[in-house]
């Protein structure tokens, strides 16, 4: 699955776009303080030297032929320039630490340029989707997209757009299936976990599947179908025994749940029984014609039960 990565790509160019702006900014900053400060640091620092040293000094030779006053003058110029040196190299410190400090912070935006790069390059990735296993894909409803009035939510196509959480697509586990029943309010409570289903599934009519009750919902489910009063029924699943390779996910189904078993009975709908002459009958063919027979099957309470 593919979703349209242009966006993200513009992402990635704009964001490479920056990350080599702050590489050119890096470089023009250690160039103009190479150039500017740097160079005229250096020379401020020479003159210092050179002015120091240029002072003479009261060495004992010269005291002989210097006066005292000019031996107190020389001093203090040697003092002055020294201080001038001190200026000099306290300046140069001050603009060494600027340059650091500028180049820290033109580091760190690159540093953000780079995290911002790799993050668009992360969701650019993500665009393409891969199934972690093989399987059949079940492309799920779009309850956002517009549908004809009246009809089931059509399912995602190609030109959607998604949100965040949207489930898009599935690949049922076909190692094991069930089927959703819908059980009727009177009948629960004569249903009980691990009870036997029987299913007859429409795509295949040719076979008969067999499944246990192994969940039931505790809490009635509401069904509106346009009357004022909701039917109340109770949701239950049954997994099935013996999988067949036709089987696939979402096929119709009805259901019989059995309830209890009475070996060696003969069983009728209650339907089929009516009263003559005061007594039970039923119609029994006999060939192409019916004749009317007593009724002679136990009465039961229970009845298959279909969903």
């Amino acid at each position: 699955m593919e979703f349209d990565g242009s966006q993200q790509d513009q992402n990635v160019i704009s964001r490479t776009t920056t990350v080599r702006a702050a590489d050119g900014d890096i470089v023009q900053t250690k160039a103009t303080q190479r150039k500017s400060t740097n160079e005229a640091d250096a020379m401020s620092k020479m003159s210092g030297e050179v002015r120091s040293w240029s002072v003479p000094s009261s060495t004992p030779a010269r005291r002989i032929v210097l006066s005292a006053i000019e031996g107190e003058k020389n001093r203090i110029q040697v003092g002055v320039s020294e201080g001038s040196l001190q200026t000099v190299k306290a300046s140069i410190n001050a603009h060494q630490v600027g340059q650091q400090a500028d180049l820290g912070r033109l580091n760190q935006r690159k540093d953000k340029a780079i995290r911002d790069l790799n993050t668009a390059q992360g969701y650019l990735g993500m665009m393409q989707l891969r199934a972690p296993n093989d399987g059949i894909v079940n492309v799920l409803s779009n309850f956002r997209s517009q549908g004809s009035f009246g009809q089931s939510t059509p399912p995602f196509k190609e030109g959607d757009n998604a949100w965040t959480g949207a489930e898009i697509a599935e690949i049922p586990d076909l190692s094991e299936m069930y089927v959703d029943l819908k059980l009727e309010e009177v009948d629960r409570g004569k249903l009980r976990l691990g009870q036997e289903v029987r299913i007859r599934v429409d795509a295949i009519p040719d076979k008969e599947f067999t499944a246990k009750l192994d969940w039931i919902s505790p809490i009635a489910a509401l069904v509106f179908k346009g009357g004022s009063t909701a039917e109340k029924t109770f949701p239950a699943r049954a997994t099935i025994t013996k999988l067949d390779e036709r089987l696939r996910p979402g096929m119709s189904a009805s259901t019989e749940i059995i309830i209890e078993r009475q070996p060696n009975s003969l069983l009728i709908p209650s339907r089929a029984s009516f009263a003559k002459n005061g007594k039970p009958a039923v119609f029994e063919q006999v060939g192409k014609s019916f004749v009317t027979r007593p009724d002679r099957t136990r009465q039961a309470e229970r009845r298959p039960m279909s969903s």
